[in-house]
């Protein structure tokens, strides 16, 4: 059987592909823009891509064309598609029915966290002799690939509230139908599809209904807007989890050791202490994410012993945090943070680890759909607050002006329209002991490559 996935350069799509690639299917597909992992990743699988969107490629004869959320009406390929009468399917339909619709399904769900606590719960079940398949919108360091089909029953899957297709407005995560779901947070974003942040709690109430009654939901106790979604109405057990402790939290965390960047902890289990977890990772939201992956695991039946075993030995994630290289003491680190919120805990988390006396430069390009509308503009410069230094990427395209974020940085403010200038100005500002955080859901145009090349040329 021949599966052709148009736009397959994306985490999920590319996840599907080396799914159906494992599950014995012959795989191809196209896409527009190819960057790190995903395009490695799909040649490492030896999976033809075709670069565009032209009707052409359907010359390919596919039993199944798969069709990703980037694909719209008018686009030649798809015209094409819908006037050949040849079978298709969005990715997560395909998933369900030739891969999830006997697994035991443990979804992911919220606004940040997803991609961190998958790969967490991932690797607990593999460390326990699980061998799980999972999907997941990173490359976990453990596993060195973002998917997998894996053996039954278990099945993590980072589940996306994003609409499925052109014809499917409903979320993605609807179609996973599972019997574990964590709901890590809610907050508004997705500004292209969801008119506010009550819609979005509907689709979250949409997954909700369908985790059954034997199921059980593993949520953010401290976060009343997943309390409000709730309320709506559950049919499944809930375990709480919550940092400081909740009255609805079941799970917490406590800093160990003085470790105030949460890279030593202990795991409370209402109140009792079940062991202290040493691990890479830092900050107090990766502390929620391990709670929550531990509440899942040993629903899927294993101790939390284990589990806390498990996550000592979890080496991070491509672009979460991720150390790109190292020149002249200047640190380049890549990640994925591009939601106020989620840059202003990851900013936490580094601070916390490197303490007051360090320098840190905060690089940021606003790439997604709610960033390029301004729906973030007035919370983005507080989440940028702990940053020393304030880099924004304005492009002219940008679509609103970058001098209102920037005025209350004064002199530690900067923007730069093009990436190749970006990179020789940075290079020339930054000093020996700087940790540099460039933090975006794209490639940047490479600008982690190219500040690392400037360093070095700046010191030859």
């Amino acid at each position: 059987m021949h599966v052709h996935i148009l736009g397959i350069g994306g985490t999920f799509m590319g996840g599907v592909a080396a799914i159906a690639r494992e599950a014995g299917w012959r795989v191809t597909g196209s896409d527009r823009d190819m960057y790190p992992p995903m395009s490695t990743q799909l040649e490492a699988l030896g999976i033809e891509v075709t670069a565009g969107f032209g009707a052409e490629q359907l010359a390919l004869a596919p039993d199944m064309v798969v069709v990703g959320n980037v694909m719209t009406r008018g686009m030649p390929v798809i015209e094409a598609l819908l006037e050949s009468g040849r079978p298709y399917l969005s990715g997560p339909e395909w998933l369900s029915r030739e891969v999830l619709k006997d697994r035991w399904v443990l979804a992911v769900a919220g606004t940040h966290g997803k991609t961190t606590t998958s790969a967490l719960l991932a690797w607990i079940l593999e460390h326990a002799g699980l061998a799980p398949g999972f999907l997941i919108g990173g490359v976990p360091e453990n596993f060195r690939a973002s998917a997998r089909l894996g053996k039954p029953p278990f099945f993590v899957i980072e589940a996306d509230e994003y609409d499925t297709a052109f014809f499917d407005k409903r979320a993605k995560f609807v179609h996973y139908r599972p019997r574990t779901a964590i709901l890590n947070n809610l907050e508004y974003d997705h500004a292209d599809i969801y008119p506010d942040v009550g819609a979005i709690q509907r689709q979250f109430h949409h997954l909700v209904r369908i985790v059954p009654g034997g199921g059980r939901i593993v949520w953010n106790a401290a976060d009343e807007r997943l309390r409000e979604t709730l309320a709506m109405g559950c049919w499944t057990p809930l375990e709480g989890f919550a940092r400081a402790g909740h009255a609805d939290a079941l799970w917490s965390a406590r800093a160990a050791g003085g470790h105030t960047d949460f890279s030593r902890f202990e795991v409370l289990e209402a109140g009792r202490a079940q062991g202290t977890l040493e691990w890479q990772l830092i900050g107090a939201h990766n502390a929620d994410n391990a709670l929550a992956a531990i509440a899942a695991a040993r629903h899927a039946g294993v101790p939390v012993a284990r589990a806390i075993e498990a996550l000592a030995g979890f080496r991070g994630i491509a672009r979460r945090m991720q150390l790109r290289g190292e020149v002249r003491g200047i640190r380049v680190y890549d990640d994925f943070a591009h939601h106020p919120t989620a840059i202003a805990t990851t900013l936490d988390g580094l601070r916390q680890r490197l303490g007051r006396g360090a320098r840190i430069v905060a690089v940021l390009e606003p790439r997604s759909h709610t960033m390029r509308m301004g729906v973030h503009r007035d919370t983005l410069a507080p989440s940028l607050a702990a940053a020393d230094e304030v880099w924004l990427y304005a492009p002219a395209d940008l679509g609103w002006d970058s001098s209102a974020v920037l005025a209350g940085f004064g002199a530690r403010g900067h923007a730069a329209t093009e990436v190749d200038a970006l990179a020789r100005q940075l290079a020339g500002a930054l000093r020996p002991g700087d940790h540099v955080l460039i933090m975006s859901n794209g490639g940047f145009g490479g600008l982690h490559g190219k500040l690392l090349a400037e360093l070095a040329r700046s010191g030859a």
